[in-house]
């Protein structure tokens, strides 16, 4: 009787825990192309080593178009299970790519509420499209960050954090003492900025500061009731560009970081149940339909995708 007791409470305990979902595809949101980028095939890119960064963890990966209607976002958000929204240079504020990146945070905010989970990332230029969108406003702030290496400064509750729980106490060690995460922004979401709005001190929970030397600055943070999370450093670069020039480096300590960084996103994305509607529209939709171009071992990107 007391057997047949435990493996009726193992099954029931076993039927509460959620299957993951182990063919994860995350959308990346397109920007337009660079202004430097004279003659290219397309109006609108991708960096290739975000897609790398995301298949290295195990995940596929969607391109999005910034030009859908809100209709055809809706249906590739149903259909995907997360979003990157990428480092780059475009208007943060009045935009098609920040359009596009409001459409789809509101939709993951909407499904995270009727507990369908939906995580976002956000790399540099999304780290700072994800303050916007919360608080409503532009509340960067300029700093002295383009190409440089930088030791994390974590916050207490960087340990107990979703993003660094599980992340190898050595791995740890070395982000908070090595100079192993690569900034290329200009603007940076101040701490003070950060502490004086209420809707942003309300949302995320700060995981780690830098400084440029005059300002602090939030370089990682995560969303306390959603799967949110934002880096104003680029985990991507490391093992994927090889561009020459300071900002740049590919340690062992940093690949390692971010190989954890991406393993820990594609996790969430097995979380959520989304699907498309048939095999043919998934491999219709996914980026291996494209080929990325190589623009040369010393270019700011060393592959790119163009729409």
């Amino acid at each position: 009787m007391v057997l047949l007791v435990l493996l009726t409470a193992c099954v029931c305990s076993a039927a509460r825990i959620p299957q993951l979902n182990q063919r994860p595809i995350i959308g990346v949101l397109a920007q337009h192309v660079l202004p430097f980028d004279h003659n290219a095939p397309g109006s609108y890119y991708i960096a290739a080593s975000y897609i790398k960064f995301l298949e290295s963890a195990g995940a596929r990966v969607v391109p999005i178009r910034v030009t859908h209607t809100e209709e055809e976002f809706a249906k590739i958000f149903s259909s995907i299970n997360g979003l990157l929204l990428p480092g780059g240079d475009v208007d943060i504020q009045n935009s098609q790519h920040t359009r596009a990146a409001k459409i789809l945070y509101n939709l993951a905010l909407k499904a995270n509420d009727d507990h369908d989970h939906f995580p976002i990332w956000g790399t540099c230029q999304g780290f700072q499209q994800l303050s916007v969108l919360t608080a409503n406003k532009n509340l960067l702030t300029l700093t002295d960050t383009k190409g440089v290496v930088l030791p994390l400064t974590f916050t207490p509750d960087a340990s107990s954090s979703r993003l660094f729980r599980n992340f190898p106490e050595d791995l740890m060690d070395s982000l908070a003492e090595e100079n192993i995460t690569s900034n290329f922004h200009s603007w940076s979401l101040s701490l003070q900025n950060f502490s004086q709005n209420a809707k942003l001190k309300k949302f995320y929970k700060v995981l780690s500061t830098n400084t440029d030397g005059k300002k602090d600055f939030i370089s990682t943070m995560e969303a306390y009731n959603y799967p949110f999370y934002a880096v104003q450093w680029h985990p991507e670069k490391t093992p994927f560009e090889w561009v020459d020039k300071p900002g740049m480096v590919h340690s062992p300590s940093a690949v390692r970081a971010s190989f954890y960084t991406a393993s820990f996103f594609v996790s969430e994305a097995m979380k959520s149940r989304h699907s498309f509607s048939s095999p043919a529209e998934e491999e219709q939709a996914l980026i291996y339909n494209f080929s990325p171009i190589f623009k040369g071992s010393n270019a700011i990107f060393v592959q790119i995708y163009y729409f």
